[in-house]
């Protein structure tokens, strides 16, 4: 038998190492430490994109640099709910667009905000394309983001209830399908 065997608390070492694998910086991740920026590298997503988890008050000195590192393009900015009581994040989508490149270099920047006051500062000022998809986040889950030059619902009437893509969401009038009969 090995010593492991015999002993309990390096069995839970062993398990707990093994659970948390570390993750392999990226070329973006890697830039960014270089040059001093809080961020994590986070596991790459499915299609080997790059993503980086950045805490709100870094979105702006990380996204100004990103954006000066080549990174010209914000493709997609949205939101998504981890579940009622957990956080809501924000997503930004960054690709370096230049001439005859066909395979252009993506990273993922993600925000997780408590959902009791989700605020991070708007990229309008750096991508001028995050304007109706920030609005959009901010009319479905409400995250508030700072400085945005127009921030007001974009889909639902502007006096509607509630932000109606949080799980956690119920209808003000919600009603049960055969009372609609």
């Amino acid at each position: 038998m090995t010593e492991a065997n015999n002993n309990p608390e390096m069995e839970n070492q062993q398990e707990n190492t093994e659970a948390t694998e570390i993750v392999q910086a990226g070329v973006t991740s890697q830039w960014l430490t270089e040059n001093g920026f809080a961020h994590e590298a986070l596991e790459k997503d499915h299609s080997g994109v790059e993503l980086i988890k950045v805490d709100p008050e870094f979105l702006i000195p990380i996204a100004t640099a990103l954006r000066a590192y080549g990174f010209n393009y914000l493709q997609c900015q949205g939101a998504y709910d981890l579940g009622p009581g957990k956080e809501l994040v924000s997503f930004y989508h960054l690709l370096k667009v230049e001439d005859n490149i066909t395979n252009p270099q993506e990273v993922r920047i993600k925000v997780y905000l408590n959902r009791e006051n989700p605020q991070v500062p708007s990229v309008y000022w750096i991508w001028r394309g995050a304007d109706w998809q920030e609005r959009e986040c901010y009319d479905m889950y409400g995250i508030i983001y700072e400085g945005h030059p127009n921030l007001k619902r974009i889909l639902m009437p502007e006096d509607w209830v509630g932000w109606p893509l949080r799980k956690d969401y119920v209808s003000p009038d919600f009603y049960e399908l055969q009372d609609a009969y």
